[in-house]
């Protein structure tokens, strides 16, 4: 009897510890279900924060209509053509700086400086008119870049030329072709800056490019992400090459480079050692400058109705080839009219460096894209 009683006190015993330890486990696993727990605080923290990069996701690309415009786009292009259909504005029109009457513009006071006029390039680079408009106007110009140029214009039909009193045409061209001194050799498809697919190439690869050596001259070589070269042309036209990571607009980063050319005391020829690669560059591309229509122009009866400007470039192991176009209509502001307010989207899904000058002179060129999703 007695050990028939131990055996029963050791089997309650045994389910007793057995019963336990099943809700100690149950218990354990109920308590992250709880949806206060810093856990859940951690996951929507990153939700919000990529929200916000969203709002400032970067342009992939953008021509800028002056050297010391800032812009976040990933690729950028300037070209001097539309300054110099605004300088015909200020000086042959207008004839004072651009104000608008009821707001101010950024734009306008950058392009106002004229930091770039026909001094900056020769006569036989560009075709600029300006006038009042007309089909007589519209013929002219394309005769003239015909004659001169033996181009077309991209852009001509988007402006209408029906004539009207105080109705103005401003209109440039800027044309360039030429070649370097010795071509360059094609080079093997390569990544550029961590790109997912090849880009092509042009440069030298070996020691027996003798004669495409001779193209380059170098500026400074302060390390490998930090130095610049210049390419020599058959012509007056000098191509500068500037690798660094600064984020500053052109007209800083054309200074930085030649401060560091006057202070570099390195060799500035190419040895037989010294390789040079650089990708092959084509687009074209266009920009309306909407910003800058239908404001009333300050102590004038003027306002800009259309602005457009356009840049077809291409650089490739055998020379630059350069056509940019830009004009501009201008008419009699409708003083008093208040159009109806309407919601404005800033959606930009839709258009949005190398430096090339003259010997001599100031740049008439620093760099463009259209689909964005080919540049991702």
């Amino acid at each position: 009897m007695k050990k028939r009683l131990c055996i029963l006190f050791t089997l309650l015993i045994g389910g007793f510890l057995t019963l336990s330890l099943s809700a100690c486990n149950s218990k354990i696993n109920s308590e992250p279900v709880n949806i206060n727990t810093p856990a859940n605080t951690d996951v929507a923290l990153p939700n919000s924060i990529t929200a916000n990069e969203n709002k400032n996701e970067t342009k992939a690309f953008e021509i800028l209509p002056t050297m010391d415009t800032v812009s976040n786009a990933k690729n950028q292009v300037w070209v001097g053509t539309f300054q110099l259909v605004w300088n015909d504005l200020i000086d042959e029109l207008i004839k004072h700086p651009v104000e608008f009457a009821d707001t101010t513009s950024d734009i306008a006071d950058k392009l106002n400086k004229k930091s770039f006029t026909t001094k900056d390039i020769s006569d036989s680079a560009y075709y600029k008119k300006w006038g009042l408009a007309s089909y007589e106007m519209k013929k002219e110009i394309e005769q003239g870049i015909k004659e001169k140029f033996n181009e077309k214009s991209d852009i001509l039909d988007n402006f209408d030329f029906t004539p009207e009193p105080d109705k103005y045409f401003l209109y440039t061209m800027l044309k360039k072709d030429f070649q370097y001194l010795y071509s360059f050799k094609k080079l093997e498809d390569d990544k550029f800056n961590g790109s997912k697919g090849n880009v092509k190439y042009f440069g030298i690869k070996s020691s027996s490019d003798e004669d495409a050596r001779k193209n380059i001259n170098v500026l400074f070589y302060n390390s490998n992400k930090d130095f610049a070269i210049s390419l020599r042309s058959k012509g007056d036209d000098v191509i500068y090459l500037y690798r660094t990571d600064d984020n500053k607009t052109f007209d800083k980063l054309y200074s930085d480079m030649l401060d560091k050319a006057k202070a570099y005391k390195g060799d500035r020829d190419m040895s037989g050692q010294d390789r040079f690669k650089a990708p092959i560059i084509e687009f074209k591309e266009e920009r309306s400058f909407d910003e800058l229509c239908g404001k009333p122009i300050k102590d004038t009866k003027f306002m800009i109705s259309k602005a457009i400007e356009t840049v077809q470039f291409n650089m490739n192991e055998k020379g630059v080839k350069l056509k940019s176009e830009a004009a501009m209509m201008v008419e009699k502001a409708i003083i008093g009219f208040q159009p109806d307010i309407e919601p404005r989207y800033f959606y930009f899904d839709d258009r949005y460096v190398v430096f090339i000058e003259e010997q001599g002179k100031k740049p008439y060129f620093a760099m463009k894209v259209e689909d964005a999703k080919e540049l991702q």
